[in-house]
């Protein structure tokens, strides 16, 4: 179909075929995965939104799409206001708006393979108010006219090397037998990509930017396991990793094999298994216990060859972040470079280490007003040239086999205004203020996350995203439970107690749309913290990125001593840890960006 019109056309056609007068479109796939593969973006097909969270409803006469604050501004000039109307979360949500749009009588389809329990309950819930019913597809109908869907990737698994990960699959999947048992449950339902990769040790190349396998997987009270994966995804190093404790099978014999659990008691997490797995599991007869996956905690809570790992990574990341700020010095005033030759040349920097498998993500590599859209993709038909008087932002990272990196720099392309040295400085001032934030065992993200927005406060700013999220070991970007947010934005939202061992992002901005974007972000390890007198045990960060934030942007003034303090000290671990890995023009770039303030 040669228009996105004719996609929403040709849905609609497909409905009325179907005997449905609506469909709910998430992007997700059937892990309830943040990044899905090729062959499971339905929502960027049907609507041409790029972003990597958003949901849309298409009714007979109106469509909707449905994103937060990071994509106020991408889906505006990604998606037609002619075919959709743009709607806020979290202002408001689909089963709020099928609350108001849903006809009487409605029957308003889902895949229960893309939507939660607890979702399915809710909009159930939302349409009987309208007296219309929510109604179950065996088959996607955007499946069904997506002529040219690309297929589910066949890339080979590989084992997580145990010196990387620090305990062995067999340790891991012990362990998660004994919690078993103390719940008096016989097995766990894994769903989760992150959390296959990590209780195997394995991992794979099936979801852009995320070293993960297709796959599902039950983990007994006994250690033992089933893994249901393509039997051409698994060689014989692999095979021989897994061991006799696991038994595999086809992934797509994941269904019937839910019904060996009959009668039996099946841990399943509401957040992260979809649907379509508690209808299959209560259809055998099992008993589900809604839990959260086992695997999530200590996934979070890094032991130290992961830290080490961390750090590793983050060293030589800060290399090659030094070595692309100043290539961005030397070359961007000759208004020579774009986004698109920027991004394309860090990931270069990157592939040189030998250790490097992928980016974490897609660059966020946005110049003037491409910076204000917070989750920014730069393209062919978007691309803008690093101007003279303009902000440039790159936030970017990627996936060693030691350790995940994620990291935000905003740089000024020949003379910064006034108004945007005070804005730089003031996320810095927040930036600082986590960094250093020092805090009683049983905090919370949500706790932390007004340090860091009250120096835009004071002047009535604001930033509409969280201030950290965690980071896994060689997995995704984007890890729970644990945040820097307020309560109630994204998984779980800020509400899980940070504790010694989380890796997270530590990321203030600010972003005037139409003019420029600016975000500071480092990794944090969290980390006890002996206080004098404390009467209670303390905690606190340890900064693990290093690369220089760029001192033509900062107002002196405007920051404290201890602020100053903690940038002079940070700049020059920058160039104890960094300066090694470089040589020449390189090195001596480093130094200057690091000189004391």
């Amino acid at each position: 179909m040669s228009s996105y019109a004719d996609r929403l056309a040709a849905l609609r056609e497909q409905l009325r075929a179907d005997r449905l007068d609506g469909f709910v479109v998430p992007l997700t796939d059937e892990h309830m995965s943040e990044y899905v593969g090729s062959y499971a973006q339905r929502l960027q097909w049907l609507t041409g939104f790029e972003g990597s969270a958003g949901s849309a409803v298409v009714l007979p006469e109106e469509a909707a799409i449905f994103v937060d604050g990071r994509y106020t501004l991408q889906v505006r000039s990604q998606v037609s206001a002619t075919e959709w109307s743009y709607q806020s979360v979290p202002e408001t949500s689909i089963t709020e708006w099928l609350k108001e749009h849903a006809g009487e009588g409605a029957r308003i389809g889902y895949d229960p393979w893309l939507h939660t329990n607890d979702w399915v309950k809710r909009a159930k819930v939302a349409l009987k108010a309208r007296g219309a019913e929510l109604v179950a597809v065996e088959q996607n109908p955007i499946d069904k006219i997506w002529n040219d869907r690309p297929e589910a990737s066949k890339a080979k698994l590989v084992v997580h090397d145990e010196k990387h990960a620090g305990k062995s699959a067999a340790e891991k999947r012990t362990e998660i037998g004994d919690w078993l048992a103390q719940q008096k449950a016989d097995a766990a339902v894994l769903s989760a990509l992150d959390s296959i990769a990590w209780a195997f040790n394995i991992r794979g190349q099936d979801v852009s930017r995320t070293p993960v396998a297709l796959a599902y997987a039950l983990v007994h009270a006994d250690g033992t396991a089933d893994l249901f994966v393509a039997s051409e995804k698994i060689g014989p190093e692999v095979q021989q990793h897994l061991g006799n404790g696991v038994r595999v099978h086809e992934r797509s014999a994941f269904e019937s094999g839910l019904s060996e659990l009959r009668g039996k008691a099946a841990v399943v997490d509401p957040e992260r298994a979809v649907a379509a797995i508690f209808d299959a599991l209560e259809r055998a007869g099992a008993k589900v216990l809604p839990m959260r996956d086992p695997t999530v905690l200590p996934r979070a809570i890094k032991n130290s060859a992961e830290v080490a790992g961390h750090k590793a990574a983050q060293t030589r990341d800060g290399a090659t972040i030094a070595r692309f700020l100043h290539w961005i010095d030397v070359e961007a005033p000759s208004g020579s470079v774009d986004e698109l030759t920027a991004s394309d040349r860090l990931e270069a920097l990157r592939r040189e280490n030998v250790e490097f498998r992928d980016l974490s993500f897609d660059s966020i590599s946005g110049a003037g007003p491409n910076g204000a859209i917070v989750h920014y993709r730069s393209s062919e038909k978007t691309n803008r040239k690093l101007e003279l008087g303009s902000l440039y932002l790159i936030d970017s990272g990627g996936q060693y086999v030691d350790g995940t990196t994620d990291i935000t720099r905003t740089v000024p392309i020949g003379e910064p205004t006034a108004e945007m040295r005070d804005r730089f400085t003031r996320v810095l001032k927040g930036h600082i203020a986590i960094a250093t934030a020092v805090f009683p065992k049983g905090t919370r993200g949500s706790q932390l996350d007004s340090f860091a927005r009250r120096p835009l406060w004071e002047a009535g700013l604001d930033y509409a995203h969280g201030t950290g999220h965690g980071v896994g070991s060689f997995l995704s970007v984007h890890e729970g439970p644990q945040r820097i947010s307020p309560v109630g934005s994204g998984q779980s939202g800020g509400d899980e107690p940070l504790q010694p061992g989380m890796i997270l992002s530590n990321e203030p901005g600010y972003y005037k749309a139409g003019e420029y974007g600016i975000r500071i972000e480092n990794l944090v390890l969290v980390e006890e913290r002996q206080v004098e007198g404390a009467e209670k045990d303390m905690l606190g960060f340890e900064t693990m990125t290093f690369a220089p934030i760029d001192r033509r942007l900062i107002v002196r003034r405007m920051l404290s001593p201890n602020e100053l303090a903690w940038l002079n000290a940070y700049h020059a671990q920058v160039v104890e840890k960094v300066g090694a890995r470089l040589s020449g023009g390189d090195r001596a770039w480093l130094e200057q960006a690091c000189t004391p303030l």
